[in-house]
């Protein structure tokens, strides 16, 4: 059973969720930058984290599941819009997103890979995803009053091998919100330098793994993820064969 739409926007408005949008929203920006004229999916509860593209992207959806029930978004800008959405079916036409983030929508998912499946559909070519989900081995899945304490979290490995078995190319992974679980304006005021200490002296035990991968036709089974996600990946394009002179 999936979360509902009231705990969710209560957890985000308090001081805690506050800090872990915004920890995940550097994440997201450090790897896309403002996504200036990409057309952006938030698929689950990526609401908190939607925020952080501001005006850029000439499109920004939030895709929420019908179980949530209603979902307040005052976000103003052109073309965005929030949509009821089901796990096995997203109304949306096949390349319609140059940019997929999935948080709190993995872990409540009943079919995790056709749900994936679903996602590489709407996807472009050569677009990306980013799937977030609470970390199996970190405190937060173990913190049952906020949303990452709930459904079924994820390791990074398990995460690699769903997208890499659903024709995406794993590109880039890392781990977030090393802070402790707890609403304590001490902890949350400091929620950037547990950032910083946890990744250097506990990498890949933050309370959430993010994975990003591309969409191929054709991708190898097993890829790895060596590049983390704050850093900025680029993959290369076919250089076209110069032309022939006809004589």
């Amino acid at each position: 059973m999936r979360q509902d739409a009231v705990t969710l926007e209560r957890f985000y408005s308090a001081q805690l969720g506050q800090a872990a949008a915004r920890i995940l929203s550097g994440k997201l920006t450090d790897l896309w930058g403002e996504a200036r004229g990409l057309s952006l999916l938030g698929l689950g509860f990526a609401i908190p984290v939607l925020d952080a593209f501001g005006e850029a992207p000439s499109r920004i959806i939030a895709g929420v599941p019908h179980e949530h029930g209603p979902v307040k978004w005052d976000y103003s800008g052109r073309g965005n819009a929030t949509v009821g959405v089901g796990d096995d079916r997203l109304p949306f036409p096949d390349g319609m997103f140059d940019r997929v983030i999935v948080l709190h929508g993995l872990e409540e998912a009943g079919n995790p890979r056709t749900y994936l499946r679903e996602i590489w559909r709407i996807t472009a070519p050569e677009g990306r995803i980013v799937l977030a989900t609470a970390n199996r081995g970190g405190l937060w899945s173990r913190a049952t009053r906020t949303p990452f304490g709930q459904g079924r979290p994820w390791t990074r490995p398990q995460l690699i091998n769903l997208l890499s078995s659903g024709l995406f190319q794993v590109t880039a992974s890392t781990s977030a919100l090393y802070m402790p679980p707890v609403s304590a304006a001490l902890v949350t005021s400091a929620a950037e330098g547990w950032e910083a200490i946890g990744s250097l002296i506990a990498p890949g035990f933050g309370g959430v793994v993010l994975v990003e991968a591309v969409k191929r036709l054709y991708a190898s089974p097993g890829g790895g993820a060596p590049a983390p996600v704050t850093e900025k990946v680029r993959i290369p394009r076919p250089v076209p064969s110069p032309k022939r002179e006809s004589h």
